[in-house]
């Protein structure tokens, strides 16, 4: 062994091990582990970014456009409004919802199209009685296997077809994939909308309707020589952060301000609406000389009781004189005040979490969020966006406590305060999705017909061969923006940027793998080993640990490392490496065990109130399903 293979065998190991252990985003470990090999000599210094130009990353990042420009158009929208059904048992609808995620991640992101489908489905779960999980695994699942069909429909499929290129000079085409892949997808659909309910555990997640506010949500009134009368609100915020408490509300003149301003100052009378856990509330209140508004009405209510009691008895007294002298008043009249005081506390009560314009809405982090690893705090959510963050949810347990500082971390589900719109912005800008119950976006029929016809003719031109993948899609992003469809504007922020950074880093760590020798000593190590030099068995070998690697580390990045090493195993066996390759594919595509290994298994994580351990139960079935199919059909569709 040379000491180029040691090094970037010990910079790849140490690159899956960072990966694995998911302290630091995949693009950052990506982007050092390149740095490493640059340092070390085993990448030269004028190809370290050659990755950015690869025509993988270009196509990703042009795929990405184009499939929000399908999403912003309501063309998804209309096709999901035509194609499932209204009114049907579980078993119609889950089918229905697995078929078509399935085909729309064939051919655009498979992430977007979930988390459009997300909340058709709770929706349908909440109608129907059922865990939300039990709709939501089947649901990602399917979009997961329907992702491996087409070239297109997942970026590992993109990175095998530049590495195929680099070894016979043509990547794969469109539907090179679809033979093997839709046999694989459709058995595992099968699987899925048969026994998929009974193999997802029954978990209940805390909804908003749940949300239990009495024990943390607390009204403290400014009364008469209170610390805080004259202070600013980001100062009372300061004071009340020592007790884990914080404002969220402000009630003046019995006008209710949602996420009131920090530099808004207070004055006597005003109502507070602090959220604090109830340990905490006592020294929160006491530090500002706050006094809780329960305790005043309290106050209040005794005081009415007692001049009420003095005004029954002078009315016993003006009745007994009526009487004497034969005029008896009329008792209604002393009704109609009866519950004037309760109807007043309950007007002001009214709307201290949710009034006509405010609302409780809960959204999920999307992986792709901007804020992963970041506070509440850390983005000043109240003071950019005007909205309050009540709650977190993570795997199915909800969490009020530290909420300023808890980092986020994707497939959280937050519970915001605010007006639809505020929370709206926040979660485009952001990179969140509502789980709410939504209208369809039908949005312009024109549009979504431009949308529709630019990502076909731009598949159409890969697909046939006319163009080269990367030229025809990013014809049709610029198509989109020259007609309208997307905006310059928001065009980036469709890019997953990440992703992106993370593709364009390991191509270069991969190809240095090549040119050492590290991924033919890889490959005669496993042949030797554990093939026995028999070209099934290394087939089968290279698709199980790709499958087993993308359960725990970014699929992408398992193309890129397994690549080189099924090239290599193909050298070896004097075979072809069109098989080996396709292996990486479908391998790097079928993560069906954790929640990290595919990003839509995260992105359920929180809705569906799923535990680390609970996809194992359905995803090894599945992933036994696509070997048994997987296997065969490639040594049929891709002869040794």
């Amino acid at each position: 062994m040379t000491t180029p293979q040691i090094m970037i065998l010990a910079v790849l190991l140490g690159t899956v091990v960072l990966f694995l252990w998911g302290r630091w985003r995949h693009d950052m470990v990506a982007m050092a582990s390149l740095l490493v090999c640059v340092v070390l000599g085993l990448v030269p210094t004028d190809g370290a970014f050659v990755g950015f130009g690869h025509p993988a990353v270009i196509t990703v990042a042009c795929i990405l456009i184009l499939s929000s420009a399908l999403q912003r158009s309501g063309a998804v929208d209309t096709l999901s409004r035509t194609v499932l059904p209204q009114s049907a048992g579980p078993f119609v609808t889950m089918a229905a919802l697995s078929l078509l995620a399935a085909i729309l991640s064939a051919f655009m992101n498979n992430v977007g199209a979930l988390a459009l489908l997300m909340p058709i489905a709770l929706q349908i779960a909440n109608k129907q009685d059922l865990p939300p999980g039990k709709i939501l695994m089947p649901l990602a699942f399917g979009s997961i296997l329907g992702g491996m069909t087409t070239l297109i429909g997942t970026p590992p499929n993109l990175i095998v077809s530049g590495f195929r290129a680099e070894v016979n000079g043509a990547g794969f085409s469109m539907f090179d994939y679809s033979p093997v892949g839709v046999a694989i997808a459709l058995a595992g659909l099968l699987f899925v909308i048969l026994l998929g309910r009974f193999l997802v555990p029954t978990r209940q997640r805390a909804g908003a309707e749940g949300f239990e506010t009495g024990s943390y949500l607390t009204e403290a009134r400014i009364t008469e020589g209170s610390k805080a009368i004259g202070m600013f609100m980001r100062d009372i915020n300061d004071e009340l952060e020592k007790s884990d408490a914080q404002v969220i509300g402000l009630i003046r003149n019995e006008r209710r301000i949602p996420a009131p301003s920090p530099y808004r100052e207070l004055q006597q009378d005003d109502i507070l609406l602090i959220e604090a856990e109830p340990e905490g509330l006592a020294s929160a209140l006491s530090g500002l000389e706050l006094t809780l508004e329960a305790e005043l009405r309290s106050e209040e209510a005794n005081a009415e009781q007692k001049e009420e009691a003095k005004e029954q008895v002078r009315a016993q007294k003006a009745q007994k004189a009526a009487e004497k002298s034969g005029d008896a008043p009329k008792a209604d009249a002393e009704k109609e005040d009866a519950s004037k005081s309760d109807k007043k506390e309950s007007d002001t009560k009214k709307g201290a979490l949710q009034s006509d314009d405010i609302s409780l809405i809960e959204v999920v982090v999307l992986p792709n969020a901007s804020f992963i690893g970041r506070s509440a705090a850390d983005i000043r959510i109240r003071s950019r966006y005007g909205i309050n963050l009540l709650a977190l949810s993570r795997q199915g347990h909800r969490s009020m406590s530290r909420l300023r500082t808890m980092k986020m971390q994707a497939g959280d589900v937050l519970l915001m305060q605010g007006t639809p719109a505020a929370i709206n912005e926040f979660g485009n800008r952001l990179g969140c999705a509502p789980l709410a119950e939504r209208s369809l976006n039908l949005g312009d029929k024109t549009q979504a017909l431009k949308a529709t016809a630019i990502m076909a003719v731009a598949i159409a031109l890969a697909a046939f061969g006319i163009l080269p993948a990367a030229i025809s899609f990013a014809l049709g992003v610029l198509a989109t923006l020259l007609v309208g469809v997307v905006s310059p504007r928001t065009l980036y922020d469709a890019v997953d940027w990440p992703v992106v950074v993370l593709l364009a880093a390991l191509i270069p760590v991969a190809n240095a793998m090549e040119s050492t020798g590290s991924a033919d000593l890889i490959a005669r190590f496993l042949l030797d080993t554990v093939a026995q030099r028999s070209a099934p068995v290394a087939l089968a070998l290279i698709l199980i640990v790709t499958m087993t690697l993308s359960d725990f580390m970014n699929n992408a990045a398992t193309a890129a490392v397994m690549c080189p090493i099924a090239i290599g195993s193909a050298a070896q066996l004097d075979a072809s490496s069109d098989p080996f390759l396709m292996a990486v594919a479908i391998g790097a595509s079928c993560a069906f065990l954790t929640p990290i290994g595919h990003q839509n298994n995260t992105l359920i994580l929180g809705p569906g109130g799923f535990r680390f351990s609970d996809y194992w139960r359905l995803g090894l079935p599945i992933e036994i399903i696509v070997v048994a199919v997987g296997v065969p059909m490639l040594l049929w569709v891709w002869p040794l």
